[in-house]
């Protein structure tokens, strides 16, 4: 079969990053709403809920270098897919609160799975000078998934598990594509690069991860409250119509698609400036959906920040976390990812606690300031590493 090229490697990686991320993890708040109302499902069950597709990625991404290294990228990608169609099916056809959260694990299974796998095939196809970009494309699939999520709604408001059943159809497909066009076999092993190489050595490699995963830890606890509670705030707090936060998901998907830029964004600006916009824009969007739910324009605008803002900042943690580990592509971002879905575990019961005693507007004020607290904690972080960079060659 012929080898994937630099743009189809980018397109293959999108669609199946679009899957896992956009459809089976991030959309759930969009249509948490009608599941709430058909299911009865309270605020603070709706936020333990909403943290199960995080608490569940965390054991996979602690797998997935594994998974990839014994199965190879082409298994790896296609099970991704095919673990988010189980799980976005299951969901469709849930009859119960408790059967709709074992769907919900299943598509965070299928996240974790899916980013160190495409982080390998990348590492696998692409040349190294076009790997930051290829990858922060690729993480901006995410954002493709989040607006495909607008017409579903549109079209089925309240029908929530026919959208489902659509996106299940969507993995499954995803899951075909990454059999067929992924790269076959496994990495090759050399006397010169033994298998124990898989992991990185250097104690400044370690360093740099820890400190980057902290930021992420921050930014995923920030974030939690607007994936599950942002079309909830609008339409509770708001009394704005169920059919208006599609567009408002739209927005996040076309704002969220200027994280395909982060790899040129730190390349030119490096890592503090690139950092520091990407947490201050997410802080913005949450405080200006906390002003004015019921402002339809706000509310746009507020989601296309927050798109922007997120994707900006994955795609940061992804190109940085790659740069840092070259040798060890398929572990690379497994820290960072998994740090982020730990500040998301964190952060979606705390919402929902904060929803259900405070409001919505309170919630979201609060979350706003802690992101700002996080960007104070980048600014130290990442001005320290590097200082000690320009002091430590290599």
């Amino acid at each position: 079969m012929k080898r994937l090229t630099p743009l189809g490697m980018a397109t293959l990686g999108s669609g199946v990053i679009a899957i896992t991320y956009g459809l089976a993890r991030f959309v759930f708040g969009l249509f948490l709403p009608s599941m709430r109302e058909e299911l009865t499902i309270s605020s603070t069950m709706a936020g333990v809920i909403g943290a199960l597709p995080f608490l569940s990625f965390v054991f996979a991404i602690l797998a997935a270098p594994w998974v990839t290294r014994s199965l190879g990228v082409r298994h790896a990608g296609a099970a991704a897919a095919g673990l988010a169609g189980v799980g976005l099916m299951t969901i469709a056809l849930a009859p119960s609160s408790l059967l709709l959260a074992a769907g919900v694990l299943v598509c965070g299974i299928s996240t974790g799975l899916s980013s160190p796998a495409m982080a390998e095939a990348v590492s696998r196809v692409v040349p190294p000078g076009l790997r930051g970009r290829v990858n922060a494309t690729i993480n901006a699939g995410t954002s493709v998934g989040i607006a495909l999520a607008m017409p579903a709604v549109l079209i089925w408001a309240q029908a929530w598990r026919s959208a489902y059943t659509g996106f299940a159809a969507l993995a499954a497909l995803a899951a075909l594509t990454a059999y067929f066009y992924l790269p076959r076999g496994k990495r090759s092993t050399s006397s010169s690069r033994p298998r124990s190489a898989a992991l990185p050595r250097s104690r400044k490699q370690w360093l740099r991860i820890i400190r980057l995963s902290g930021l992420a830890a921050g930014m995923g606890c920030v974030s939690a409250a607007y994936w599950v509670f942002a079309p909830d705030a609008v339409i509770t707090a708001g009394g704005l119509a169920s059919s208006k936060t599609a567009w408002m998901w739209l927005a996040v998907g076309l704002g969220g698609l200027v994280g395909g830029s982060a790899g040129d964004l730190i390349s030119r600006f490096g890592s503090l400036i690139s950092h520091m916009t990407g947490i201050t824009v997410m802080a913005a969007s949450l405080a200006l959906l906390a002003l004015h739910p019921s402002n339809f324009v706000l509310a746009m605008s507020s989601a296309a920040l927050f798109g922007a803002g997120y994707m900006i900042l994955t795609g940061f943690h992804l190109v940085r976390s790659v740069e840092i580990m070259a040798d060890a592509p398929a572990f690379a971002p497994v820290l960072p990812l998994l740090a982020t879905s730990v500040g998301q575990v964190a952060g979606s019961p705390l919402a929902g606690w904060l929803v259900g005693t405070e409001g919505h507007a309170a919630t979201f004020m609060f979350f706003a300031t802690l992101g700002l607290a996080v960007a104070g904690l980048g600014t130290w972080l990442l001005k320290e590493r590097a200082a000690v960079d320009e002091r430590t060659p290599g």
